[in-house]
């Protein structure tokens, strides 16, 4: 049941979700988001995490926690709930391999695979590394990367401090889309200090790609100051997608556990369309009992302005 908003205040939280109907086909990659829609029974599903006061993840949520306001409809029921299988991720690691961040992290990153490997539960088959530095990003490896010695592969040479961030996140996108089990959660956690010197891509695009493909950034900030030009792309790039902004001062191997424990406090829920209303619909989640509990996740979707 979905009924209109009046007397809630509207807490500032994003939230995630994706338009589901039936018979949706998707333009070729590179195109600008089409999508065909040829039924008239529409499904929301949304994906969100939870956390408590002190940032941890909250593992027991139940439907009564929470209320979604869809443009301005509270819903209540739910045509489903549940939470998500965490160990189906497809994981990709960003590194910025360039100038700025190089000499201090071959170690950091080791460090990460070894976490990854022995704490996350993530299948090695689901863990890709891709570096970035010059005039493009380099795949080091996929479904195999503790036995590739990742961190080994890292760039020696610096290509003049060039670092194409934006262009990076498009590809790794991409990647993310066209590879692994196409039900499974995407998740990209970037490593950088937000700096982009040479990408052909705007952090809107970089923002548009990740939505399309529905991949959640969580970003690790390697910059000496949080809020600095980079640390202010990488709060957009985490906001936009559902995920989370960490500062160097929270150190990569902390920042990385509580991005894992995220990873067990995700949650799904369906819903009717509340409003066929035609353009952007806001959705944010509002807690019902534990006030203290926020939620992560995407602002919105776009619902078409015409049936095709």
């Amino acid at each position: 049941m979905a009924t209109p908003l009046s007397g809630w205040r509207v807490l500032p939280v994003q939230s995630l979700l994706l338009l589901i109907c039936t018979g949706i086909s998707q333009g070729a990659p590179g195109d600008s988001p089409e999508f065909t829609y040829r039924a008239n029974v529409s499904e929301v599903r949304l994906s969100f995490s939870a956390t408590d006061q002190n940032n941890h993840g909250v593992a027991t949520l139940q439907p009564s926690d929470f209320a979604v306001v869809d443009k301005g409809f509270i819903v209540r029921n739910f045509q489903s709930f549940s939470r998500s299988d965490w160990t189906k991720l497809d994981l990709a690691i960003l590194i910025d391999a360039s100038e700025s961040v190089t000499p201090r992290f071959r170690q950091e990153t080791a460090d990460i695979l070894e976490l990854v490997s022995q704490t996350a539960g993530v299948p090695d088959e689901n863990l890709s590394i891709i570096s970035f530095q010059g005039l493009k990003p380099a795949l080091l490896c996929t479904g195999d990367c503790h036995a590739s010695h990742a961190a080994e592969q890292l760039p020696a040479t610096r290509a003049g401090g060039l670092t194409p961030l934006f262009d990076t996140i498009v590809f790794a996108s991409d990647f993310l889309s066209q590879h692994g089990d196409p039900h499974a959660g995407k998740v990209l956690i970037l490593f950088s200090d937000g700096q982009d010197t040479i990408s052909r891509n705007s952090l809107a695009d970089a923002i548009d790609a990740a939505q399309t493909t529905d991949v959640q950034i969580y970003c690790i900030d390697l910059g000496k100051s949080a809020s600095s030009q980079g640390a202010a792309v990488l709060y957009s790039l985490a906001g936009a997608t559902g995920g989370r902004y960490f500062s160097a001062h929270d150190g990569a191997t902390r920042a990385l556990s509580l991005i894992l424990e995220d990873f067990r406090a995700t949650y799904r829920v369906s819903y009717r369309l509340p409003n066929h209303a035609s353009g952007f619909h806001t959705v944010q989640i509002l807690p019902t009992h534990k006030l203290d509990v926020q939620f992560r996740s995407r602002s919105g979707y776009y619902y078409p302005n015409h049936v095709r």
